[in-house]
């Protein structure tokens, strides 16, 4: 069904009623190519169905231009086809009769181009009363012996009941034939059918039974075609035939779509254009589009009056948008022009362009953006501006791209020499952040052809480090080679020696799993002193790579070590740059350390800073981080988003450190089913090393636990454990797989072995000395001991006030008020648990925490609120007035009014009174 040709179709109807009065005219439909005069042309029969209208219909096409009186010819076989055979002769006889008054002659060479004045006479036996409506398609290609007939017509009707309406297509060369512009000045009006709006487009999208269409998607089709009728079913019959349905997941295969269909149309249409015109297409397509003006029409050839008129000529065809630079309407139109070159002819065509653009000053990518579609060797400053090319688009954070262009250069130049080393080095340095074995391997590639061992040294960093993940032994060999060929950092002078420490980090770091490397590096640590040099950023890396180990193995305390860590991010700048380096290490220190200030503000600089340089896997991680700092904080609901959108992030590799931290999250949170998610998506990866297998069965001894799987769960837990102790990592703040033995032990009756386990991770708790870590050990312990553990719940209570783990307290005073039984200290902790977990939004602990009051309660809120306000309101919770709350945490007592408002308009309250209400009991 036509959309939106109603202004046209109605423009012949009235033409055809004046026609039933006497009154004839010429109706010219012109347009760009894929409009759909056509379309429009096989609708118009239809306006006179059931009346006395003759239709007469003709089509002309490039190939029968030397048919004379082809078109005529075929306007009239509808009058003699299904005549009697007296009349099919006659009027057989009379079309032959029309290629020239009063003449036999048909050869066109023999009719001249002027229209002689005069009445054209009609087929014999046609009606000279009856109306007629003659539709003629594609008039620039009809024989000259039609166009004078059709000149004639439309100078001087057959009869006073005529209705001609001929279509012709912009930009056509044979527009300017003298017959058809005397036929188009003929018309009495000439139609120009409309791009489609977007309405249309969601119509048809419809009418191909798809649906109505995604918003998103109906928007990409309409954007893609122009509202072009022949683009956009090219668009939607592409889409279809591969089939992707109409939803916004595929938006990118709408706008990536190069339907070979529309390219071999247009490739035809390009054929019949005159040769400057084709010139300047090829030109537009060699440079890309958009194209400098000037260096199209040199590379095309043409002068600027020249240029002029072919550009307008592809400006009326619909090929090129009406921007100032020539560009095309779709990308598919380079297709047709490519196809319709020989691959020599491309090849000299992008040549040449990317030489234009080189001498003309242009930017190197702009240059390179043409060189990598020439396959030749190229010119002698190719590879220059394909280095320079991969430079700029590594700045705006394309490593693939800047991969590209180096791989490019690599063809160029084959000498094995220390240029073809700097090349592969900086190859590798694009590769780092999406294909580290591709790094790797060309760096080793890199490493014989490079003159000295700085040099050497400095290709060996090149190769990012595996946080937490197993060294391939190809890469710790490299970096063994480069290390004791440049000797001790003592006896460097500043350079080498950075080059020197940073290889001593990555060697170190590569030892992670041994027990025998991780106390070496504790020594190393210590040898430090109390405050280690952290002047330069090879001094920062290895003094991270030493706290990872002394994290690992919990050797340091948490407050010394976060107290280092947050010196090390102090000086030192969330760039994409640290991101290649053993640098985040830190971060996992201060985790564990439970130092989330430093950490979180660091984050997000570097989540500012990396957005245009991230990788799927470096926005994986960020995420993960993020969740991991708001759960710690006390704040699910935000955490759990973090999580989905890390999840979300699609084909992205799932490295060691981002599962450790998703692992963790999803361990907090307690929700089976978003650990099943992780663990499945985790388990598609490479095979890796004791971080993220550790992390995986703990997550999945969780998951089981909630399924009711508790023997095999704390079977996985004790295999972890003794697998984690015998490389030295006891750090449960890290891999909390004590915890949940613990639990599982007792609930299976063992409570010997659970109070073991209990008595040891308190032992480890109380050395490390992070808050959550301490209070949670004094918890289970006291859970344990029943009622003798009562002051260790008191003591948990008091740990984690000083912690930034709001749930972890709330689950302790939520034991601490069951197991006093009941009484002013029991209903003041089930009271503060209340409120601790609803401002965290925790409604289960809420719930929990009501029925210990044995009193019905207002239904969960689950506003989040700052840890700065859960702390205020606890304090209210527990009866403290606005001057005691201020004494207490050591602020004025307009901070603490503030904080209550705030907290008042997030919970949907008016003041104390109705908070004191939410509360239970």
């Amino acid at each position: 069904m036509l959309r939106e040709r109603e202004t046209e179709l109605a423009c012949v109807s009235a033409a055809l009623r004046a026609a039933e009065e006497g009154t004839s005219s010429s109706i010219l439909l012109s347009g760009p190519l894929g409009i759909g005069r056509s379309a429009l042309l096989r609708r118009m029969p239809a306006l006179c169905a059931g009346e006395d209208v003759r239709v007469l219909r003709a089509n002309a096409a490039p190939m029968e231009q030397d048919f004379a009186s082809g078109v005529v010819r075929q306007l009239f076989d509808s009058l003699v086809a299904g005549a009697p055979e007296e009349d099919r002769t006659r009027r057989s006889r009379g079309t032959d009769r029309l290629t020239a008054p009063g003449t036999a002659d048909s050869r066109a060479a023999d009719v001249p181009d002027e229209v002689p004045p005069g009445p054209w006479p009609l087929p014999a036996g046609l009606d000279p009363n009856a109306r007629l409506l003659i539709l003629v398609d594609d008039l620039q290609w009809a024989d000259v012996p039609s166009l004078r007939w059709l000149a004639g017509l439309a100078r001087q009707p057959l009869g006073p009941r005529v209705v001609l309406v001929c279509a012709l297509r912009d930009g056509e060369p044979r527009a300017r034939h003298p017959l058809v512009r005397q036929i188009a000045h003929a018309a009495v009006r000439v139609l120009r059918p409309a791009p489609l709006s977007l309405d249309a487009t969601r119509a048809l999208i419809r009418e191909r039974g798809d649906g109505p269409g995604h918003e998103e998607y109906a928007r990409a089709c309409h954007e893609v075609s122009g509202g072009n009728p022949l683009f956009l079913m090219s668009v939607l019959l592409g889409t279809a035939a591969r089939g992707f349905p109409p939803t916004a997941d595929h938006l990118g295969q709408v706008r990536a779509l190069r339907p070979a269909e529309l390219r071999e149309r247009l490739a035809s249409h390009l054929r019949t254009q005159a040769p400057d015109v084709r010139d300047l297409a090829t030109a537009i397509a060699a440079f890309g589009d958009p194209a400098d003006p000037a260096l199209v029409a040199q590379l095309a050839g043409l002068d600027e009056t020249g240029f002029g008129a072919a550009r307008r000529a592809l400006n009326e065809t619909g090929l090129l948008t009406g921007a100032r630079e020539p560009c095309f309407t779709h990308r598919v139109v380079q297709d047709a022009i490519e196809s319709s070159m020989t691959p020599a002819e491309r090849e000299r065509a992008h040549a040449d362009a990317a030489d234009l653009l080189y001498r003309s000053g242009r930017p190197a990518e702009q240059v390179a953006s043409r060189l990598m579609a020439v396959t030749g060797p190229g010119r002698s400053w190719s590879v220059p501006v394909l280095r320079s090319a991969a430079d700029t688009a590594l700045r705006r954070g394309a490593p693939r791209t800047a991969a590209r262009y180096l791989r490019r250069a690599l063809l160029t130049h084959r000498a094995q020499d220390t240029g073809r080393a700097r090349l592969l080095v900086d190859l590798a340095t694009a590769e780092r952040g999406f294909d580290p074995e591709a790094c790797a391997r060309h760096v080793v590639q890199a490493t014989p052809l490079l003159a000295t061992a700085r040099d050497r040294a400095a290709a060996a960093l090149r190769i990012p480090p595996v946080l937490l993940g197993p060294v391939p032994p190809a890469t710790a060999g490299l970096l063994r080679a480069a290390a004791a060929e440049l000797g001790a950092p003592a006896t460097l002078d500043e350079p080498a020696r950075e080059l020197a420490l940073r290889l001593e980090a990555r060697l170190r770091h590569a030892g992670h799993e041994s027990p025998g490397e991780l106390a070496s590096a504790d020594e190393r640590l210590r040898e430090l002193g109390e405050d280690p040099p952290l002047g330069s950023a090879a001094e920062r890396e290895l003094v991270a790579v030493l706290l990872c180990a002394g994290t690992l193995t919990g050797r340091l305390t948490a407050a010394w070590a976060a107290r280092t860590a947050n010196r090390v991010l102090e000086r030192e700048p969330a760039t994409s740059a640290g991101a290649r380096t053993a640098l985040p290490l830190v971060v996992i220190t201060l985790f564990a350390a439970e130092s989330f200030r430093g950490v979180s503000s660091w984050l997000s600089t570097e989540q500012q800073t990396r957005r245009q340089n991230t990788t799927g896997a470096d926005g994986v991680l960020l995420f993960a981080e993020r969740a991991l700092v708001l759960v710690m904080q006390g704040r699910p609901t935000q955490a759990r988003e973090y999580v989905e959108r890390a999840m979300a992030v699609a084909d992205a590799e799932w490295r060691e450190t981002a599962v450790l931290v998703l692992c963790a999250v999803a361990t907090e949170l307690r929700d089976p089913a978003l650990g099943e998610r992780i663990l499945t998506r985790a388990h598609g990866g490479r095979p890796t090393g004791l971080a993220m297998t550790a992390s995986l069965r703990i997550l999945q001894a969780s998951v089981d636990a909630q399924r009711g799987h508790r023997a095999r769960a704390l079977e996985n837990l004790l295999a972890c454990g003794r697998r984690l102790e015998a490389s030295g990592w006891q750090n449960s703040a890290l891999f909390p797989w004590r915890p949940q033995a613990i639990g599982l032990h007792h609930r299976l009756g063992d409570s010997r072995a659970a109070l073991a386990l209990a008595e040891e991770e308190h032992v480890w708790a109380t050395a490390w000395g992070a808050p959550t870590g301490l209070g949670r050990a004094l918890r289970l312990k006291g859970w344990l001991l029943g009622g003798q553990g009562v002051p260790l719940l008191r003591e948990a209570v008091g740990v984690l006030r000083g912690s930034t783990h709001s749930l972890e307290l709330a689950r302790t005073l939520l034991l601490l008020g069951r197991r006093l039984g009941g009484g002013p200290e029991a209903e003041a902790a089930l009271r503060e648990a209340g409120v601790t977990a609803a401002a965290c939004g925790a409604p289960w602990l809420v719930e929990q925490a009501e029925h210990g009051l044995g009193t019905p309660a207002p239904p969960p809120r689950t506003a989040v609120l700052t840890r700065s306000e859960r702390r205020v309101v606890a304090l209210v919770g527990r009866g403290l007035t606005n001057q005691e709350i201020a004494g207490e945490l050591g602020v004025s007592s307009r901070a603490v009014e503030k904080h209550l408002t705030n907290s008042y308009r997030k919970l949907g309250i008016s003041g104390r009174r109705e908070l004191a209400d939410a509360l239970p009991a």
